[in-house]
């Protein structure tokens, strides 16, 4: 294989249940042109992590590609969702979607979950209880962050099977820039727009304390967004804060299924759960990669120089591997230290959402290598979500000699 035509390998679904060998091989050069990838136009991807961090901070990269002078065609059409867009934009709409999320107005907001997390955990695996298998993708890593979010932004629970066919569509092909699947994209982007916009009607006129009300209705120092900023930003939210999370659950436990020393530890030792869950972002993250940026001006990274306007692909999984900046990249070591990955980013588009699923993923590790009994993989490696940024297995089946019973046991905070 040429070494431009990897990115390609990396996108083919039939090398989805192991990219890193891949990853690797385009580490090798720490900036290349590949021929594939997002955009049938091809990117520049950079996929060694000291470069990869210097671009995640670095003023003349843009994430708007509106921007570019060779990509404002592949962007579909504003608005956007923040997390596409530049400072000072970026940084207003982020504080206004924030200010209801955490600091200033709600500081504890997000500790304040704890509770409410551990009894949809402590549920779903009791409604485990007397199966020796069962899919946990299905009943657990999707369970419990589409539960969560749709309780903190006040979605109705019984209209989940409606958006989740739009939510995976739009996972499925984000950051695909040719016209199939943007016109995918777009069209399930459109409905659950629509369909929020239906929610915010009802919030305005009848206001709960939940974020969708909030963020419709309470102004602040940046005012207050409009509609198709909020709507934009309903869509994000609604989308991100589930089908990440699910990822990062499921590839967690995948993880400790592949590596029983580590579970067993992680049973005898419920603190490491944090190290652990660090360590699953970093070794399998499920953020692969990031497509939507852009150079506002030449920039020269080593002996390679990006031309102003063109796309720009940064391999987040690739810099997490990087034995350069990692010791022993292609071992998991739940207590790792200095493990500065990039699983949920870094810079000014740094996740806002990363506390939160923390959080989630630390208690449902915690509350499962608990409770099942002698768990092994039915199928490895299991069948894998088709999209190759958003990575994680589509069905994840395990077998086990029994769900034991929670015992009145309470999550231990680390």
């Amino acid at each position: 294989m040429r070494h431009e035509e990897i990115l390609q390998a990396i996108y083919d679904p039939a090398n989805r249940a192991d990219p890193y060998p891949l990853f690797a091989e385009l580490r090798r050069v720490p900036v290349s042109w590949q021929e594939d990838g997002p955009s049938s136009e091809g990117t520049f991807v950079v996929s060694t992590y000291r470069e990869i961090d210097a671009l995640l901070h670095d003023p003349r990269i843009s994430s708007d590609l509106r921007k570019g002078e060779h990509t404002a065609g592949l962007s579909g059409p504003p608005p956007n969702a923040f997390i596409q867009l530049d400072a000072p934009e970026h940084d207003r709409l982020r504080r206004l979607a924030m200010r209801h999320f955490g600091p200033p107005d709600r500081p504890n907001y997000v500790g304040q979950l704890v509770p409410q997390i551990q009894r949809i955990t402590r549920a779903l695996v009791d409604d485990l209880e007397g199966e020796r298998r069962f899919d946990l993708v299905a009943r657990v890593s999707y369970s419990l962050p589409v539960a969560l979010i749709c309780a903190i932004l006040g979605v109705p629970p019984d209209d989940q099977p409606k958006f989740h066919v739009w939510a995976d569509t739009m996972a499925r092909t984000a950051g695909r820039l040719t016209p199939g699947p943007r016109a995918e994209f777009n069209a399930a982007n459109t409905a659950m727009r629509q369909y929020l916009g239906g929610l915010v009607e009802l919030r305005r006129r009848t206001p709960s304390d939940d974020l969708l009300s909030r963020m419709a209705n309470e102004g602040g120092p940046d005012g207050r967004m409009n509609e198709p900023d909020l709507l934009a930003t309903m869509t994000l939210l609604l989308v991100a804060g589930h089908e990440t999370t699910t990822n990062l659950i499921a590839n967690g436990m995948l993880t400790l299924l592949r590596h029983p020393e580590a579970l067993a530890r992680l049973r005898r030792e419920p603190r490491l759960v944090v190290g652990t869950v660090e360590e699953v972002l970093r070794y399998d993250p499920p953020v692969q990669l990031l497509t939507n940026r852009t150079p506002l001006t030449d920039v020269t990274i080593g002996d390679v120089t990006i031309p102003k306007g063109m796309l720009v692909t940064l391999a987040l999984a690739a810099g997490s591997r990087d034995p350069a900046r990692f010791r022993e990249p292609d071992r998991f070591v739940p207590d790792r230290e200095d493990n500065a990955h990039f699983g949920f980013g870094s810079g000014t588009h740094y996740c806002f959402g990363a506390p939160l699923a923390r959080l989630e993923a630390q208690i449902a590790l915690t509350e499962l290598v608990q409770r099942l009994d002698r768990p092994r993989l039915v199928v490895d490696p299991p069948p894998y979500r088709e999209g190759p940024l958003l990575r994680g297995p589509r069905e994840l089946f395990i077998e086990v000699d029994e769900v034991r019973s929670a015992g009145g046991r309470e999550w231990l905070a680390a």
